[in-house]
């Protein structure tokens, strides 16, 4: 029999992400001890709020299945079914990863050489005659 951990009040149920040991050269890192806490993860289970959120029309900004990051030092880490999950409040939730197609400052426009886009970083080249 599988167990489910059902939040209560304001608190979400986080399933952490493994960190990325590839490296973008390709080398692999072995986990080792004195690796940072993970920061990211998915989210498994929304409680259903502070009873007073109703009345002033607040709602949980997350929903199951978001991509969320969150500071090491966050909520309770648990252990269930040999599965290890954040238990945090929403509050403690730094924000929630999208997917972005297209950038919105450059929007996928050519950049003239030497010209950088300041929120993706894309540069523009030089053309080959």
């Amino acid at each position: 029999m599988r167990n489910q951990l059902r939040p209560l009040f304001d608190r979400v149920v986080i399933k952490e992400l493994d960190p990325d040991r590839v490296r973008r050269s390709g080398l692999v890192v072995p986990p080792g001890t004195d690796d940072p806490p993970p920061q990211q993860g998915i989210v498994l289970a929304v409680g259903p709020g502070l009873d007073w959120w109703d009345h002033v029309g607040v709602r949980m900004p997350v929903k199951r299945g978001d991509h969320v990051v969150f500071p090491a030092p966050a909520g309770t880490w648990v252990e269930i079914d040999e599965e290890r999950l954040l238990v945090c409040r929403v509050g403690e939730l730094l924000g929630i990863l999208e997917r972005v197609d297209e950038c919105t400052e450059c929007a996928g426009r050519p950049l003239a050489p030497g010209e950088a886009c300041p929120v993706c970083g894309r540069e523009g080249s030089v053309a080959s005659a």
